[in-house]
C-alpha cells in the first residue's frame, strides 16, 4: 500500500528531527558538557566523569548518528505506509522509554519549562514534538479519505 505523506510530516521525520539527533550526537561526544547540561537551571550538576563514563556517551553519540540515518534513509526510500507506521511505531515507543530515562530529574523535570536549558528542550520539548508528531501520523492525522482510514491501523504481525 503506497500514498503520499503528508508534506508536514515527510519535512518533520526526513530532515527536521534526523537533523535535531544529529546534534545529539555531536553533543554526547562532548561529555563534560552533555552531563552539564542534564539538569534543570535550579539546580547545580555534579558531573564526574570516568572512562566508563565517556564509553558510555560515545555509544549513546552512535545511537544518536543510528537513529537520524535510520529515520532518514529508510523513510526517504519508500512511501509505503506499512514501512512508515512500521518505523514510526518503534520510534514512538523508543520517545517513551527515553522520557522515562529523564526521571532520575525528577516530575518537575518534565513540565517546568522556564527551567530547561538546551539539552532538556531537545531531551524533553522536542521529544515531546517528535511523540506527538509520530502519533499523529499512526492515528492518520493530516491524511485524506481513504488514506486516513488506512494510516490509523497499527503495523500488523507478520
Amino acid at each position: 500500500m503506497t500514498t503520499t505523506i503528508p508534506l508536514s510530516y515527510r519535512l518533520f521525520f526526513l530532515y527536521i528531527e534526523p537533523i535535531s539527533a544529529i546534534a545529539g550526537f555531536i553533543a554526547a561526544l562532548n561529555p563534560t558538557f552533555y552531563l552539564g547540561e542534564l539538569s534543570l537551571s535550579t539546580v547545580k550538576p555534579d558531573v564526574v566523569g570516568t572512562t566508563q563514563t565517556d564509553v558510555a556517551l560515545y555509544q549513546l553519540a552512535n545511537l544518536y548518528l543510528l537513529f537520524a540515518l535510520n529515520e532518514h534513509l529508510v523513510l526517504s526510500s519508500t512511501s509505503s505506509l506499512k514501512t512508515w507506521r512500521s518505523l514510526l511505531f518503534c520510534l514512538l515507543i523508543a520517545d517513551l522509554g527515553h522520557l522515562a530515562t529523564m526521571a532520575p530529574l525528577g516530575l518537575d523535570a518534565f513540565w517546568k519549562v522556564w527551567e530547561w536549558n538546551a539539552m532538556l528542550w531537545g531531551s524533553i520539548g522536542f521529544v515531546y514534538l517528535g511523540a506527538s508528531t509520530r502519533l499523529s501520523f499512526l492515528l492518520g492525522l493530516g491524511f485524506s479519505g481513504r488514506s486516513k482510514i488506512q494510516a490509523a491501523q497499527l503495523p500488523k504481525k507478520a
